[in-house]
Formats: C-alpha cells, structure tokens, sequence
C-alpha cells in the first residue's frame, strides 16, 4: 500500500493505493489519526483495489477519532468493489461515502 499526503484548505487528503489489510493498516492508522489533531481528513479511495477486516477497523477508529474531535473523515474515488464491502458490513451507514 501506498498513502500520498497532501493538503487543502480545511483537510488533508491522504491518496491511498493498493491494499488495506492486516499488513498494511497500522501504516494508515499512523498517518490517519494525527491529522485529527488539527483539521479534517478526505481519504481518496481511487487506486484501493481491496480491505480487509483489519482496514475495516481503521476506517471505524478514524470516524470515532475525527468526531470526538471535532473534524470528520470522507471518502472519495470509493470503487464499486469496495462500495460492496462497505454495503455487506453495514460501514456504509457508519462512513461518510461520496
């Protein structure tokens, strides 16, 4: 997995591509969490090719993270594939999916 940082006003967008599973997730919670610490996160899902329960995970703690701090987390460039997991697990009720 590769994660490309980069920022906007009002968010840092972090690229993500690949695959996120129990290998690589612990490199995008890393990235993930301090950018709660001072502003919004958009996660650009375009080149994701496949998660894992261990990415699922991630993404849940990154939500929990930005809305006790006041931010929030999107996901753009979110594939059909991926979409479908987001569907089957009940996370597209809990991430916000553009």
């Amino acid at each position: 997995m590769k994660i490309t940082k980069s920022q906007t006003e009002g968010k840092i967008v972090l690229a993500i591509s690949g695959r996120l599973d129990a290998y690589t997730s612990i490199q995008l919670q890393e990235e993930l969490l301090p950018v709660f610490d001072e502003t919004n996160a958009e996660l650009d899902f375009a080149e994701l090719v496949y998660v894992s329960s261990a990415g699922l995970r991630v993404l849940l703690l990154g939500e929990k993270t930005a809305k006790a701090k006041g931010y929030s987390m999107n996901l753009i460039n979110v594939s059909k594939d991926i979409k479908e997991i987001f569907e089957m697990t009940g996370f597209s009720d809990i991430l916000k999916i553009a």
